[in-house]
């Protein structure tokens, strides 16, 4: 079994594994109590929970059985005809796997926000962010169109990027195991937390993505590194993470920030 096939196979096991991991977490000690005060807090965090896997079962489903052999036909097509960066590059082998996982997650960071301001790519998008009670099954809450969509765009930037099965197997793994990490329903210590914010996307940057006033929407669009933001001056935190509130506004029209947010890339 090559790199790739044992990456791939580790995919599925990392995923659940983290899963379990993190409900757990959120059961035992959750940073917002959702359900603390239903009746049927237990059928309603089921609830929520069963809905949000269920997208991510139906794009996963989608995702295996229609655009992963496009994605893995294009990259094999560039590694037998040496197109793309990482082939144009005289480089050592180190930094060609830096490069790619840098070239793929710089690619997530600009097409997220894509999804912010693009009104059409926002309709789809928005179904992610409308939910009110985030936790970790909100990582798989996304839209079938905007899937399609950015599964559509991924080949030609794989091609462009040229990075191999391997490389993009081993992005694949990092991002998901990231993504369910930041919307996780947990609080770490703020020394903590500001340590991995140097690196990854932390709970703390994207609990203020996913609050509902919009310029805190419009903040924190890394997937992956969190670094993204702050070259391109997008990165935004919370003096006080319990402040914010999930979900949508329903006007649409709120623009004011709420004052316990802070802009700036030094934090």
């Amino acid at each position: 079994m090559n790199l790739a096939a044992r990456l791939a196979a580790w995919s599925a096991p990392v995923s659940f594994g983290l899963l379990a991991l993190l409900l757990a977490w959120e059961t035992v000690h959750p940073f917002f109590g959702f359900y603390s005060k239903d009746p049927h807090r237990l059928r309603g965090r089921l609830l929520h929970g069963v809905t949000n896997l269920g997208f991510g079962l139906l794009n996963g489903l989608a995702i295996r059985f229609v655009f992963l052999a496009l994605w893995v036909r294009t990259m094999q097509w560039t590694d037998a005809q040496g197109f793309g960066v990482l082939h144009w590059l005289s480089a050592p082998e180190w930094l060609r796997w830096a490069l790619a996982l840098l070239l793929l997650d710089a690619w997530t960071y600009w097409w997220h926000r894509l999804n912010h301001s693009v009104p059409f790519f926002w309709r789809f998008h928005r179904l992610h962010h409308s939910d009110r009670q985030m936790d970790v099954t909100t990582a798989n809450r996304f839209h079938l169109g905007e899937m399609i969509m950015s599964s559509l765009l991924r080949v030609p930037v794989l091609a462009l990027i040229g990075c191999r099965l391997e490389q993009f197997a081993l992005y694949e793994l990092l991002l998901f195991a990231v993504v369910q990490f930041q919307h996780a329903n947990i609080g770490l210590a703020e020394r903590l937390d500001r340590a991995l914010r140097w690196v990854i996307v932390t709970p703390h940057m994207h609990k203020v993505h996913h609050s509902v006033v919009r310029t805190e929407q419009n903040s924190n669009f890394s997937s992956l590194f969190s670094w993204w933001d702050r070259l391109a001056l997008s990165l935004r935190l919370s003096r006080d993470p319990r402040t914010i509130a999930f979900g949508l506004n329903p006007a649409g029209v709120e623009t004011e920030s709420n004052p316990a947010y802070s802009a700036g890339r030094g934090l």
